[in-house]
């Protein structure tokens, strides 16, 4: 998995094949074809593999809210997805049914039901809160169209600001009024602020 990884972050979703990986590692495809019989079987280690560098322990003990410790575990699968962007294309397509996947949304469960939501909300929550995350990472990864490094921050803010001071006020006046705010969506700050106004739902579901 670790030359898959290593190739997303190299070139994008497309790279990681099977004869891509094999000439990565230097062997020929049927010795990789041993472990992962086609590209779907790829895909379904990568998935794992990223989510398998989510600390769930980043959403703290038991002390602390509920809602604080959802939102410190959105920021965790965050910065891990960011840290391998060629490979957060293929998380929105893959299967989330391996052990690291599940592994995390049992643990939302376990903070939903500390919220007081009972299974079945619970259950919807957990699903509603992936499809945030997950579909914020991808609109901040495409904003880079894959490009591993992700730039620091300040940068894409910067680089997105000086897009939009383009845009005409006079034809477009509430989109250019809103160019700062609009600049900040590849933020931590939005990602966070979004998490809170679903957080807000499901607290009163």
């Amino acid at each position: 998995m670790s030359a898959a990884l290593t190739l997303l972050d190299e070139s994008g979703p497309s790279a990681a094949s099977i004869r891509g990986i094999a000439a990565k590692v230097g062997v020929a495809p049927n010795a990789v074809y041993t472990y992962f019989p086609d590209k779907a079987a790829v895909v379904k280690g990568v998935v794992e593999r990223l989510l398998g560098e989510v600390d769930h322990t980043a959403s703290g003990d038991d002390a602390g809210s509920w809602r604080d410790r959802v939102a410190a575990l959105a920021v965790e699968l965050r910065r891990a997805l960011l840290a391998h962007p060629g490979a957060v294309p293929l998380m929105i397509g893959g299967p989330m049914d391996g052990p690291h996947a599940l592994a995390l949304n049992e643990r939302l469960l376990e903070l939903l039901a500390d919220a007081g939501l009972d299974p079945a909300d619970a259950a919807r929550a957990a699903y509603l809160l992936i499809v945030y995350a997950f579909g914020s990472i991808a609109m901040e990864v495409a904003d880079q169209h894959g490009v591993a490094p992700m730039p620091p921050e300040q940068d894409r803010i910067a680089a997105r600001l000086d897009a939009f001071a383009a845009i005409p006020a006079t034809h477009l006046p509430r989109t250019a009024a809103a160019a700062t705010v609009m600049a900040g969506y590849v933020s931590e700050a939005q990602y966070v602020w979004g998490l809170h106004r679903v957080l807000d739902g499901i607290s009163t579901a």
